[in-house]
């Protein structure tokens, strides 16, 4: 009687789980389906169970390639225990999904694990907690679109949330962010320790609470990324179960820094040139006269009178200081351009040799070698022939004298055709720049040389002459020895 009760039971229950309108199946340890209700297999839209049956269930049923981090049957094979895991597939998408493993000892005897898996639809449960619904579909909406990236983890560091943002911030995918990325392993060593540190005291916008702040963050990479970090500690209770991070990526705004900062010196630079150019002019014409005067006098004196010899040399050193005022006050002139300027196409490559050609043969340039690379079909350049001469004569002489004399000039000239400019590089072998000197050589009046044996204009009236026709002029270190001069010149005539 025991038995008939028995085999009555088991197929009333058989019936009742067959018909079941739930997504039910068993599965082997290896994630093959064994058995599965009518409702499983109508899910898969295949024609019957044989079509599902020895298939895995995370692709027949999930459509999945694997079994995602998530996966409760994947719990279970490790715990031997049950398992119950919320699965969000997307913003309107969630389950339950409710994992067992069966506990039979004929199955024990075969070794063979099996484990049932039941899900639970949020859907089924919306007439009686709609408002719940449509909120969380809301904040995961909210998190996914956010600007910043947001990353939370567990305690251990296993990250439970990333949005998009975090994902182009970091590098790491969704996928690959929740189910193998450590948290700790974002940022440099020992850093998320001291993150850790920082929220957990009263110092840094409460406990619990990181205001915030500039931090390094590393990506899939290794390259790092500025960040503004703002975070905070997920309570229950008292006791701490998560954290949340905010990520502002500060990518784009230290660029744009960068560029503004370089703007403003530039700015800085060119109103600096144009307040001296206006000083220069005036001084200059107001000095000429006099300084005419002392030369003419002090000539006159020599030639017209009966002098001792001390006298005499008095005298010249005067004429000679005087001389160099005059010269001093020309180069002012030609540094505040009082000149008339004729801007017109000119052959930069002739312009350079015929530099040369006056150059070449001076006592200063017989231990010089000197190497040339100038391309044919070069285009002209929309420049003024007088103030480019003067601005590579002085480059040329600076690189003679830091040589001392002795050494490698190489002068090459190139067509950037992206920016339309004509390259003209001025190289040396000399002892190049010291750094707090690279920064300030084209400053009024800065030289490196002994006093008497220069004024400090040549690089900045050439770099004002340049700047006058809408070019660049530069000059850094070389990695070997010595230093190279850049000259960028454009081709096209400017509007302004």
């Amino acid at each position: 009687m025991t038995d008939d009760l028995t085999k009555e039971r088991n197929e009333y229950l058989l019936k009742a789980i067959k018909t079941l309108k739930r997504q039910v199946f068993i599965i082997s340890e290896d994630f093959k389906v064994l058995a599965a209700t009518d409702w499983a297999v109508s899910r898969t839209k295949t024609p019957s169970f044989a079509h599902v049956k020895g298939k895995k269930c995370y692709k027949i049923f999930f459509g999945e390639e694997k079994p995602c981090s998530t996966c409760p049957a994947a719990s279970v094979k490790i715990t031997a225990d049950s398992v119950v895991r919320h699965i969000t597939k997307d913003s309107n998408t969630a389950t339950c999904l409710y994992a067992y493993p069966i506990d039979d000892p004929e199955l024990a005897k075969s070794r063979k694990k099996t484990i049932v898996v039941l899900d639970f639809n949020i859907e089924a449960f919306d007439m009686h907690d709609d408002r719940r619904v449509v909120s969380d579909a809301f904040l995961r909406n909210l998190i996914s679109s956010a600007v910043d990236g947001i990353i939370a983890s567990d305690r251990t560091g296993k990250v439970i949330i990333f949005n998009k943002a975090a994902t182009k911030i970091t590098g790491y995918s969704k996928q690959q962010a929740l189910e193998t990325l450590d948290i700790r392993n974002i940022y440099p060593p020992g850093d998320a320790r001291e993150i850790m540190k920082n929220l957990r005291s009263d110092y840094y916008g409460g406990k619990g609470i990181l205001k915030p702040y500039k931090q390094t963050c590393l990506r899939k990479d290794g390259t790092p990324v500025q960040i503004n970090l703002t975070a905070s500690i997920v309570y229950e209770g008292e006791k701490e179960i998560a954290t949340l991070g905010f990520f502002h990526d500060l990518t784009e705004t230290i660029r744009m820094e960068n560029k503004l900062r370089k703007i403003q010196n530039q700015l800085l630079q060119s109103e600096k040139m144009s307040s001296l150019g206006q000083l220069a002019a005036g001084v200059a014409h107001q000095l000429n006269n006099p300084l005419g005067g002392i030369t003419l006098f002090s000539q006159l004196m020599l030639e017209e009178h009966d002098l001792s010899e001390d006298a005499k040399t008095d005298i010249k050193r005067i004429k000679k200081e005087a001389e160099r005022c005059r010269l001093i006050v020309k180069e002012l002139l030609e540094f505040a351009r009082q000149t008339k300027k004729e801007i017109k196409p000119c052959d930069i490559n002739d312009l350079i040799k015929r530099t040369l050609f006056l150059l070449q043969n001076q006592s200063i340039f017989q231990n010089i070698k000197i190497v040339t690379d100038f391309p044919e079909g070069l285009p002209e350049a929309y420049s003024d022939v007088q103030q480019l001469n003067h601005v590579f004569m002085n480059i040329i002489l600076n690189a003679a004298d830091a040589m001392e004399g002795k050494g490698i000039l190489t002068i090459k000239t190139s067509f950037i055709q992206k920016n339309n400019v004509i390259l003209i590089a001025i190289s040396d072998t000399g002892l190049g720049f010291e750094e707090d000197v690279l920064k300030n050589i084209f400053d009024p009046f800065f030289t490196t040389k002994e006093e008497g044996k220069g004024t400090g204009l040549g690089l900045s009236m050439a770099y004002g002459i340049i700047e006058d026709h809408n070019g660049k002029l530069s000059a850094e270190n070389n990695k070997d020895k010595g230093a190279t001069f850049f000259i960028e010149l454009p081709t096209k005539q400017s509007n302004n």
